[in-house]
């Protein structure tokens, strides 16, 4: 297991290092932000000296290499327009869309399983046949669609729902999150279930797949016929089984989900880490773009280990230090 973590671990180091050098070269290289930071009225002499203090005037590998030097002491540049750390400012508004991909995904298990199961145990039947063609229908709709038909329906002309913000914030165990108010949970539902609709359709899918595949093998024939009850049959033989892909994808689309919200928090102006990379993205603050892309695929490969890790807890036939 050891072994295993620190090859892992090792393999993870690589992969940060050339995401590195494609994300500096491949945003470095676009734009000039000198144009958007400085007035357009700016004489020559203020051009070289904004050039200059922001490090744009030096060739792209030493600008790389100081980027480098100054990562590996958990600096990740300062944003050209906030002049403020990046990670500051991303982690600053990580916890908005840590929060919004966490009911996102709570939302996609506790709709998608349930769903998935029925549908598996009562295959080619009229719920089976709508539940599938429910799961299209989340696969196949734009989320900025969906987002922008959830507040025609709910908040403009149902009036249920906020369509913006975040709403009230309350702490719970030191924690500011909108969960503690029903002003935040009303502000938090229809940006989490815009983010959870593919999701949702996505574990459907796979749990009923899982099911289908796994009744018709001896051990679910063999518990039936000891005279189990069919609901342990079903939670404890069916359920525990088909639970290891389930994790595999819960795993990495939760790291999807905190990557891939900013579009839902663009419509729902939500004040999360998507909405700021969009306002960096325009006004080419590359700091922050880069920063932002270091530390999510940084996230991907902590879930990889950690799914690799729950696979063994979850079915011991799993040999870690073979893979």
């Amino acid at each position: 297991m050891i072994a295993f973590i620190i090859r892992r671990l090792v393999q993870s180091i690589g992969v940060l290092l050339f995401t590195s050098v494609l994300v500096f070269f491949g945003v470095f290289a676009i734009g000039d932000p000198i144009q958007i930071l400085v007035p357009a009225d700016a004489s020559p002499a203020e051009i070289a000296q904004a050039t200059h203090s922001l490090g744009l005037d030096l060739p792209m590998w030493q600008q790389y290499v100081h980027f480098i030097g100054h990562a590996l002491h958990g600096d990740l540049g300062h944003s050209f327009v906030f002049n403020q750390p990046s990670i500051q400012l991303i982690l600053e508004r990580l916890p908005a869309t840590l929060e919004l991909a966490l009911i996102a995904l709570v939302l996609s298990l506790l709709v998608g399983v349930p769903l998935g199961l029925l549908a598996g145990l009562k295959a080619n039947s009229a719920l089976d046949r709508t539940v599938m063609t429910g799961s299209i229908l989340g696969f196949s709709l734009p989320n900025f669609w969906q987002g922008t038909m959830l507040v025609l329906i709910f908040s403009v002309t149902l009036g249920w729902l906020p369509s913006a913000g975040r709403g009230e914030l309350g702490t719970v165990l030191g924690i500011h999150t909108s969960l503690a108010t029903w002003d935040g949970v009303t502000h938090l539902l229809l940006p989490a279930l815009n983010l959870s609709l593919f999701k949702m359709s996505l574990v459907t899918r796979l749990t009923r797949a899982g099911v289908r595949e796994t009744l018709p093998l001896d051990y679910v024939k063999f518990a039936r016929a000891k005279g189990l009850r069919e609901r342990r049959v079903i939670f404890v033989h069916v359920l525990k089984n088909i639970m290891i892909p389930i994790v595999t994808v819960v795993g990495m689309e939760f790291g999807s989900l905190i990557a891939f919200a900013t579009v839902t928090e663009s419509i729902f102006a939500w004040p999360g880490v998507g909405k700021l990379i969009i306002d960096s993205i325009m006004k080419l603050d590359r700091p922050v773009v880069v920063a932002y892309l270091l530390i999510v695929v940084t996230m991907f490969t902590v879930l990889n280990l950690l799914v690799d890790i729950i696979y063994s807890v979850l079915d011991p036939r799993v040999r870690l230090e073979a893979a």
